[in-house]
């Protein structure tokens, strides 16, 4: 059985037999005591809730983390949200598998991604800074699966090769605006920006395209994990400036900008304010991307609220067609907001 359809294109109503990855697994109890299964189903479109309420015992050998299975059931709206009711699941041979259906990956290769970042290091002036991001991206086992990974669960970036996808572009941004203000150093932002997310080769596993978090990224976090693994890089580096490492440390720590966002501290420097800025409008970009490109027509439309950014979007589809000719001649005025509250 090969794929036919993709979780992007479900409609309520709609019977599916279908290949899915099994990208999460939860067992729970009904108020009666019976067990039942909630799984996170994907696909390389996206991710969709499915509920096995008969039989969860049976399947769950089945449904495990990353293993692509057939199921069998009916499309429904649960809280406004699209989710597979599930009747039946198979296991599926590895060898009827074509994983590029199921892992969603950057659209720029890993070879031009990696030569870009060799790049971008070798004109960083300062030998210290160059020396220890030579290190931890070129000589270590970090660089390999900062390559692979994805930089987030689910946000933004959530993909295979979206972490330096993620940092490249940062990169950019950050390049211009260091060129745009006064007494910001160059070299320190550029270090920030590539190492900032660091933490998180350790924090997130890959298994077969399900991203899940590590025991260790639970119990310390990117942050925490990204320091230490800077710390080790420059203890290798001889004489390396212990205040040049206390601001690396900096950067990293306050990156998420504001404490109730998990930053230990606020950014306190010129350097770690622009980072915290880049990387939040870069990942709220990538949001705008990647549902502007889930449009099915030209015409404008609302998303559905979005909650990590908590505002519905605007959106228009990124390639220029037809239909998106036409809807220029429909006033703007006839797209009204949906309401939080009805």
């Amino acid at each position: 059985m090969s794929k036919k359809s993709f979780i992007e294109d479900l409609r309520e109503g709609e019977r599916i037999d279908e290949l899915f990855m099994v990208k999460q697994v939860r067992h729970g109890e009904t108020r009666a005591g019976k067990p039942y299964l909630h799984l996170t189903l994907g696909d390389k479109s996206g991710e969709t809730g499915a509920p096995v309420w008969d039989n969860s015992e049976a399947v769950t050998p089945h449904c495990r983390l990353g293993a692509v299975i057939r199921v069998r059931g009916m499309v429904q709206s649960y809280r406004d949200t699209l989710q597979l009711k599930v009747e039946s699941i198979e296991p599926v041979e590895d060898q009827q598998v074509e994983l590029h259906h199921f892992i969603p990956v950057s659209s720029r290769t890993p070879d031009d991604m990696a030569h870009e970042l060799r790049t971008v290091i070798e004109k960083v002036a300062n030998r210290f800074l160059r020396l220890l991001l030579q290190d931890i991206f070129f000589g270590t086992e970090t660089g390999a699966q900062f390559v692979a990974a994805p930089a987030a669960k689910g946000l933004h970036h959530a993909y295979q090769g979206g972490l330096l996808e993620h940092t490249l572009s940062m990169v950019k941004v950050a390049s211009m605006l260091a060129d745009h203000y006064p007494g910001v150093d160059s070299d320190l932002l550029v270090a920030g920006v590539l190492l900032h997310d660091v933490g998180k080769t350790v924090e997130l596993d890959a298994v077969a395209g399900a991203v899940e978090y590590s025991d260790t990224g639970r119990l310390k976090g990117h942050l925490l994990i990204g320091c230490e693994i800077i710390t080790a890089a420059a203890a290798a580096i001889a004489d390396f400036p212990g205040e040049l490492l206390i601001h690396l440390h900096h950067l990293v720590l306050s990156h998420h900008g504001r404490l109730e966002f998990g930053s230990p501290v606020v950014p306190m420097t010129p350097e770690a304010l622009l980072l915290s800025f880049i990387d939040d409008v870069d990942a709220k970009m990538n949001r705008f991307e990647q549902l502007r490109r889930k449009l099915k027509t030209g015409t404008p439309q609302w998303s559905d609220y979005q909650r990590s950014m908590e505002r519905y979007l605007y959106l228009t589809p990124l390639d220029g067609n037809a239909d998106l000719e036409q809807s220029k001649e429909k006033p703007v005025q006839s797209l009204r907001q949906p309401r939080l509250f009805g």
